[in-house]
């Protein structure tokens, strides 16, 4: 049986015989592309992700509330729950596996920068700090910086290893971008990137939607993709190979994100957790953001729009919200159980459905944009492996501090390139005063920037700033850094 054969045989059996439709008009190349693209896709998978994705789709959620529950206490740490002495173990702990070299990050950095009127992938985005830094070079100083806390606190030294999962639109950029800037210091045998998934698009009836008479149309299948690619890509052997223990997963677009930070590393370890997740409080009931809590027992995020009002603005005695743990996408894994997702449970995970208007190719072999919703694009979250965890923790952190996101651009009237800035300002002179420093204002706009390869989380300032006025715009850098030009970069 010829190779077009068991193709047109496979595709039937699945009644998707209609991506051969157009075969005999194909020129040789385009035939090579579409056989190359359904090798890639298993039919008989992606038909039952369909049928699951649906049947999540059309299921009734108008029961959840009752369903849903509160994190127990005893799982519920935070930085305000917590003594100074629990916080400088939990800091401890954290060290002394960073120094081990059991520790990694995991980012998810598959996403371009669309929201934001730019096509570059949004880790190179440039919110317009003082020093010019993009998001990529703030993550990497302050992975070298905790690197240097480590030594400072246990006199080893072991790097953090970075592994950066891409998408097929991003990777190449992402790569060019790091060896332009020189890894931005680290060593780039400890930067690994590694691409995300697809899935195809599926009409509302079913049918894999054909971008090209040639071409399957094929979309990220979301930050939950990652527990395949990393199997998939034997990053997890890597991981392994490496003796990493511990891995701090989060989301490129988060300003204020503490890379590794070795308190969370350290609490979850303590507890012995095996899946862990920062939380924020909610602002509002009404805040757009999913809530971490139990339904039916089980750990997972509930999106916003699933609860009802009444249950959002529940309350408990002391006046907080119930449903308070406001997911931010910033999460602990072990490595173990990184592999037992991968291995055992990647194919059962959730799947959610986005409708969208997607370009395809008609019955007549003309590809048109519809201008309504015109199929599905399936994709899994990352948080989707909370229920597998035996061993899950909560630990909640002061919002101006970690969590400031760049989604939108500044046409939005909130996480956009402005509110970053505002929030580094803020946190930056805040560090400044708590070292003996003070920044005037006399009602002009805080600007205050402190670079990451001097203080991770305003450490070791007081040298520098105690007893001193500084009067915006404020830039506190290295002596090394002030030696090289706004646009350049050296180690």
């Amino acid at each position: 049986m010829s190779e077009f054969d068991t193709f047109r045989e496979e595709l039937g059996r699945f009644n998707q015989s209609h991506v051969l439709q157009f075969w005999n008009e194909l020129t040789e190349e385009q035939k090579t592309i579409l056989c190359s693209e359904i090798k890639e896709v298993n039919v008989a998978e992606v038909c039952s992700y369909f049928q699951r994705a649906m049947e999540n789709l059309n299921r009734d959620q108008s029961k959840l509330d009752d369903r849903m529950e509160p994190i127990p206490p005893e799982l519920y740490g935070g930085v305000l729950r917590s003594t100074r002495e629990e916080l400088k173990s939990y800091e401890d702990e954290g060290f002394l596996q960073i120094s081990e070299g059991k520790v990694a990050v995991l980012l998810l950095a598959g996403g371009q920068g669309t929201r934001l009127g730019v096509s570059d992938p949004k880790g190179m985005y440039d919110v317009g700090l003082p020093s010019r830094k993009s998001l990529f070079q703030l993550q990497a100083e302050r992975i070298r910086r905790l690197e240097d806390l480590a030594y400072n606190r246990t006199g080893k030294r072991r790097n953090i290893t970075w592994y950066i999962m891409t998408s097929e639109t991003t990777k190449g950029a992402t790569e060019e971008f790091f060896k332009k800037h020189n890894f931005f210091g680290l060593n780039k045998s400890n930067i690994i990137m590694f691409e995300q998934g697809v899935l195809p698009c599926f009409t509302l009836g079913g049918k894999i939607i054909m971008d090209e008479k040639w071409k399957i149309a094929r979309a990220p299948d979301g930050n939950g993709g990652i527990y395949r690619a990393l199997r998939d890509m034997k990053i997890l052997d890597d991981m392994e190979k490496r003796g990493i223990k511990y891995l701090h997963a989060h989301a490129v677009d988060n300003i204020l994100v503490k890379v590794a930070d070795p308190v969370f590393v350290g609490y979850c370890v303590q507890k012995k957790a095996e899946c862990g997740a920062k939380v924020v409080d909610k602002v509002t009931p009404q805040e757009a953001v999913g809530v971490i809590c139990k339904v039916d027992g089980q750990y997972q995020v509930v999106e916003y729009s699933e609860i009802t009002s009444k249950t959002a603005e529940k309350c408990n005695s002391d006046g907080k919200l119930t449903f308070s743990a406001g997911n931010i996408c910033n999460h602990f894994f072990t490595t173990e159980f990184l592999r037992k997702i991968a291995d055992e449970c990647e194919g059962s995970l959730q799947l959610h459905v986005a409708k969208k208007k997607i370009p395809c190719v008609d019955v007549n072999g003309q590809r048109h944009k519809p201008d309504e919703p015109n199929g599905i694009k399936m994709e899994k979250f990352v948080f989707d492996v909370f229920p597998y965890a035996d061993q899950f923790v909560i630990w909640e952190v002061k919002r101006e501090e970690e969590f400031s996101p760049l989604k939108n651009a500044d046409t939005a009237e909130k996480e956009n390139p402005t509110t970053c800035r505002s929030s580094i300002f803020h946190l930056h002179r805040h560090y400044i005063q708590e070292a003996g420093g003070f920044v005037e204002t006399n009602g002009t706009p805080v600007i205050c920037e402190i670079s990451p390869l001097l203080s991770y989380a305003g450490e070791g300032l007081e040298k520098l700033v105690s007893q001193k006025k500084f009067k915006p715009p404020v830039l506190i850098r290295t002596s090394q850094e002030e030696s090289v030009c706004s646009n350049g970069y050296t180690q």
